[in-house]
């Protein structure tokens, strides 16, 4: 059967698809640009044969996983590859569509390409969702930061003890007043950006509480697991059980997922020197982002409050183990690394690299008892 089997490497832009072939018999040669176009897509395939016998691939990039469903539909195994993992020859300096396809295709039946895990088309909505909730928070703080500084170039500065971002500084900010009218035209602009980002953020984040009643009960098991741990409420649980799809069939270990969140530290090591260097950040910036966000909390010493109490009610008491199992390990490596001096940004990307290991912990037995439920 694989002596049957013909690769496509295809070259994949907003308009055109670039491909080529590695057939049977060794063959690599290029077969020309289409139109990224559905019905372009479904003739091409038509006019190479059996859809049994073809093997495609293209890098994940801007367009997405649109070709990757349709090609499926149209019973072509096809695969999503990582870019940055795709081998390359450092003497190689010309770069062009038809040579990344020829490229693709022969490593693709070569065997030297590393797949990248494909949500389907339900899990990558919620993905958008969760992505748009995640930008608005940043402009959010981009509009908050432009009112902060302008208020300090003009010398308006909020009074002792009043935080920012408070019903207080609310208040205070109401009462700010310019008498030059293009001061306080500036002043009610950024008001209204402010109030406009936070506004967006609420409905975001209605949305998504909405939206996540909707998912496979898998996720929204994994969803209420999170939440036992420290640091991790609603959202970011929704977030991280999003960016992570089924935890069981794609990391069989928690290394696994330490390694594809970015956080494992570069080497670069031959014979008897070792180097060590910065976190690779060679994966999901979005998951490596959330977690780090949650390490803060285990800065405190284990304790379970009011609202981490509410979040644990009904949950199995395996799972509110591991998330207090957590809480004692990560606040003593923080105690640990901070008394050796280590700086405070190393530290929490430390305590991430571990808590994403109780989270994949939580999330196996999340999905194990769900998986029980449905089967019985």
């Amino acid at each position: 059967m694989t002596e049957k089997l013909r690769f496509l490497g295809l070259d994949v832009h907003a308009e055109t698809i670039t491909v080529a072939v590695a057939e049977p018999d060794g063959e690599v040669r290029s077969l020309g640009t289409i139109a990224n176009r559905e019905e372009s897509i479904r003739k091409f395939i038509r006019k190479l044969g059996s859809p049994e016998n073809l093997r495609a691939c293209y890098e994940a990039g801007p367009t997405g996983f649109v070709l990757y469903w349709q090609l499926t539909q149209l019973g072509v195994t096809c695969d999503v590859i990582a870019p940055s993992l795709v081998p390359k020859k450092p003497g190689d300096k010309v770069k062009t569509d038809r040579r990344d396809a020829l490229k693709l295709a022969r490593s693709h039946r070569s065997g030297d390409l590393t797949a990248v895990w494909v949500p389907d088309e339900g899990s990558e909505a919620l993905r958008d969702l969760v992505r748009a909730r995640e930008a608005a928070k940043q402009d959010q703080l981009r509009a908050r930061h432009r009112l902060t500084k302008f208020l300090l170039r003009t010398g308006r500065r909020p009074p002792l003890g009043v935080k920012a971002w408070t019903e207080r500084h609310a208040e205070w900010l109401q009462q700010v007043r310019y008498t030059h009218p293009a001061q306080e035209a500036t002043l009610l602009d950024c008001l209204h950006e402010v109030q406009h980002m936070e506004e967006r953020v609420k409905r975001l984040e209605q949305s998504i509480v909405e939206v996540i009643q909707l998912a496979p009960a898998p996720m929204q098991e994994v969803v209420r697991g999170l939440q036992a741990l420290r640091g991790i409420a609603h959202i970011s649980a929704v977030t991280i059980a999003v960016e992570l799809g089924n935890i069981t069939s794609r990391f069989e270990r928690a290394r696994d997922l330490m390694g594809y969140s970015g956080a494992f530290p570069s080497e670069d090591s031959s014979g008897k020197r070792i180097r060590r260097g910065g976190i690779t950040k060679s994966g999901n910036a979005h998951l490596r982002r959330i977690v780090v966000e949650s390490a803060w909390s285990y800065r405190h010493r284990p304790a379970i409050g009011a609202r981490l109490r509410r979040r644990q009610e009904g949950l199995p008491a395996e799972i509110t183990e591991i998330a207090w199992k957590a809480q004692n390990r990560l606040h003593k490596r923080y105690m640990t690394l901070t008394a050796r001096g280590k700086e405070q940004r190393k530290t929490m990307t430390a305590i991430a690299r571990e808590l994403l290991g109780f989270i994949w912990a939580i999330g196996i037995k999340a999905e194990a008892a769900c998986k029980q439920q449905m089967a019985a």
